[in-house]
């Protein structure tokens, strides 16, 4: 599954690359758990010679990006003397002479390399080399939000505490609205509600009294969970993508619904009513 999710972030990158530049020929791949590269998406292609590939560190032009960890180009490819050539005979099979390569780098790792070409010799202009940078950054991000959200939903190695537990109920209330997949947003959401729910057991009251049911909002459950981490106003704005002012109103709003009066007592009163862990 998550194989699938990455491959359709990169095609959907190298498919930008190519309409934002005119290149004939992109393509690119994925490390898959520390192994060679091997070419997965290919977009203008004529022969299946590069589908496939297993890319080295530091063989050919890409590996060559992927050891340095830095952008890589060649006017012509065949006649290069600055890299290997064990990938001259399927780079000549689809007719590539001015190749570029740039690393996908997520926190320090390079996780793959996306590729643009040309069939003539000539040299790689700014604008193109600026959109290559921008297509692997769209993937890094992407990658980033899926690897955060993989860490988040990971089963831990012992029991966490209850506030262990609430710190990582404020995380992926803020990071759901930033994830653009909305399969996997809803996933990300529908565990948020079961971590409501099982708080609402754990704070019922002694007494069995009914807690008065509370209709906060989905920004105002946000606001709420940041606020329970402790975080101040321009902090949850900042982790929410919100103005301090707009943080400002939900957290009124949701305090009048609590019926508290101060920041504590509304984090209080919305676990007692199950509506925080």
């Amino acid at each position: 599954m998550r194989e699938h999710v990455e491959s359709v972030e990169l095609r959907g990158a190298l498919l930008r690359l190519r309409r934002a530049t005119g290149l004939p020929v992109v393509f690119g791949g994925l490390l898959q758990d520390g192994r060679a590269l091997r070419i997965a998406e290919l977009s203008g292609a004529v022969t299946p010679a590069l589908r496939g590939l297993a890319i080295s560190a530091g063989s050919g032009l890409g590996g060559k990006c992927l050891a340095l960890s830095r952008p890589c180009a060649v006017t012509d490819y065949p006649s290069a003397r600055h890299i290997t050539h064990e990938y001259d005979v399927p780079v000549s099979a689809e007719g590539l002479r001015s190749v570029i390569a740039v690393p996908v780098v997520v926190r320090r790792k390079v996780r793959g390399v996306l590729y643009g070409a040309l069939r003539d010799a000539l040299p790689i202009g700014e604008r193109v080399f600026d959109a290559a940078v921008a297509a692997a950054r769209d993937v890094e991000q992407a990658l980033a939000v899926r690897d955060e959200v993989q860490r988040l939903l990971a089963p831990p190695p012992s029991a966490p505490s209850w506030e262990e537990v609430r710190q990582a109920y404020g995380e992926l209330r803020a990071l759901a609205p930033r994830v653009a997949d909305a399969e996997l947003r809803e996933r990300l959401l529908a565990v948020c509600g079961r971590l409501e729910s099982a708080s609402g057991a754990v704070t019922a009251p002694a007494s069995g009294q009914p807690v008065p049911a509370v209709s906060l909002t989905p920004r105002e459950t946000d606001v709420l969970a940041a606020v329970a981490s402790g975080a101040t106003n321009a902090v949850a704005a900042e982790r929410l993508g919100l103005r301090p002012e707009t943080v400002k109103g939900y957290l009124r709003s949701a305090m009048r619904k609590l019926g508290a009066h101060t920041r504590l007592e509304a984090v209080v009163a919305a676990r007692r009513a199950g509506a925080l862990p």
